[in-house]
């Protein structure tokens, strides 16, 4: 289990008895399965209104639905999280969402954050805490799993470790290829990231010639430091 970090004043304790109506998004069938589950013990909470596994799902989903608060993935094939935020803020700015994400990386949260999202907490969390940020974004706060939070700090703050706003190198990796360099830089083997991103092997090793290809690296060890240079691991 993991704690979590909420900023901002205290909140008084919301009186609707009804619980939170909320839209999950994350284009892992099994991953949604699960977390339906997770929730279904909290059903005094929050109650799952609908899911999508694709932007496109998603941003229909959302505006058919109309949940309070939406549970979004980060990494997808068509877009991301992201584009789900961009799509659907420029036509409704009262729902709410909260990042879930199997990424911690700062620039993975610091997009999300800047794209409108209320929170970002990992998938590392039990059904309950997600119960309670969930409750806690719609009543206004913001959440994040503890070591998330300095790097918004960083990001919006002034100082010499702010985050820079964009990288053109970095920006030539796709959401995919940027999570496979993450998990390489961190030690993992290819089975172990095939394991962990939900894909092959084959697909991982594609990935990670695509990424030497675009950085013009040569190996293992040159990609770890890049990935080290830019806050990545």
């Amino acid at each position: 289990m993991e704690d979590v970090v909420v900023t901002g004043e205290a909140t008084p304790e919301v009186s609707e008895s009804r619980p939170v109506r909320v839209f999950l998004v994350d284009d892992h069938a099994l991953f949604r399965a699960g977390v339906r589950a997770e929730l279904a013990s909290a059903a005094d909470q929050v109650e799952v209104v609908g899911e999508a596994g694709s932007v496109a799902e998603a941003v229909a989903g959302i505006g058919h639905y109309a949940p309070e608060v939406v549970l979004l993935d980060v990494h997808m094939p068509d877009g991301g999280g992201a584009e789900v935020l961009r799509q659907v803020r420029s036509k409704n700015t009262s729902v709410v969402f909260l990042a879930l994400s199997v990424s911690d990386a700062a620039e993975d949260v610091i997009a999300v954050i800047r794209g409108g999202a209320r929170g970002y907490v990992t998938k590392t969390i039990s059904g309950r805490e997600l119960a309670d940020a969930i409750e806690r974004v719609r009543a206004g706060d913001a959440v994040f799993s503890p070591r998330l939070a300095g790097f918004v700090l960083d990001a919006f703050s002034e100082g010499p470790n702010s985050a820079p706003v964009g990288d053109p190198e970095l920006d030539l990796l796709t959401p995919r290829e940027r999570e496979v360099l993450r998990l390489l830089a961190r030690g993992y083997a290819y089975k172990e990231i095939a394991s962990e991103l939900f894909i092959s092997v084959k697909t991982v090793e594609t990935h990670v010639s695509s990424v030497l290809r675009k950085t013009q690296l040569s190996n293992r060890y040159e990609l770890s430091r890049w990935a080290s240079d830019r806050r990545l691991v």
